[in-house]
């Protein structure tokens, strides 16, 4: 078991040790096997480098680096670094969540400072051959936040009156909220329009690949006029 990384600087040079290595190289390093594809292990690359970083969070709902106040976000990009998919950063309240504010919000504590790792993504790539990024720490600015306030608040008060079912992963500028299960038989309480208790599939709180984007792509500019200066 690595232990966890003392400070921020320390989680930095773990995760720059790494940048332009294999996901099988990194695996080999650990003794983990690698599975052929990741259709039954989906979440196998985020729990690797959870392991190689020292994260101990595993599955609860807490930041993958508490102590340091960090989350851990690996992010499949393609051959021009841009993401291929949506990315988790938890699961929505559907009961118990009067009172709730932003700031007292699980999605702004888990974003409030993310530790992003790009990872090789495209499916043609062997999952032991993929190469893992430069890692980014980033935090949102207050344009980022706001926007990121304002999607939360709307979604929650749809949430909060009892219309769930009438929320699409079409609502929201830079954040949505989508199914969020093992399976579709799956089934969780929430609040229905009519004030009563209804069953209806978990949901989760999710960032768009736009905005993803953009926080990888501010970060390769970034370097860029830093290394051109």
């Amino acid at each position: 078991m690595i232990s966890p990384p003392v400070n921020e600087q320390e989680l930095l040079a773990r995760a720059n040790l790494i940048a332009g290595y294999t996901l099988g190289e990194v695996a080999s390093y650990l003794n983990i096997t690698v599975p052929a594809d990741l259709k039954r292990d989906k979440g196998w690359v985020g729990n690797l480098l959870e392991t190689y970083l020292g994260a101990k969070a595993g599955s609860k709902p807490e930041q993958d680096f508490a102590h340091l106040g960090i989350e851990l976000k690996t992010i499949p990009v393609d051959a021009k670094g841009h993401p291929l998919e949506t990315t988790f950063i938890c699961v929505a309240p559907l009961m118990a969540n009067h009172g709730v504010t932003w700031d007292s919000s699980h999605v702004k504590y888990k974003l409030q400072k993310v530790l992003w790792i790009p990872v090789e993504g495209e499916r043609t790539i062997r999952v032991a051959e993929r190469r893992v990024g430069s890692a980014i720490l980033w935090s949102p600015d207050s344009e980022q936040e706001n926007i990121l306030k304002q999607d939360w608040q709307e979604l929650m008060d749809m949430i909060v009156l009892g219309q769930i079912e009438k929320v699409t992963a079409r609502q929201g500028e830079v954040l949505q909220i989508r199914p969020k299960a093992a399976n579709g038989q799956a089934l969780t309480e929430a609040i229905g329009e009519d004030g009563n208790i209804i069953l209806t599939r978990p949901r989760g709180f999710y960032l768009r690949k736009q905005f993803t984007a953009d926080i990888l792509h501010n970060y390769v500019r970034s370097k860029m006029t830093s290394s051109g200066s």
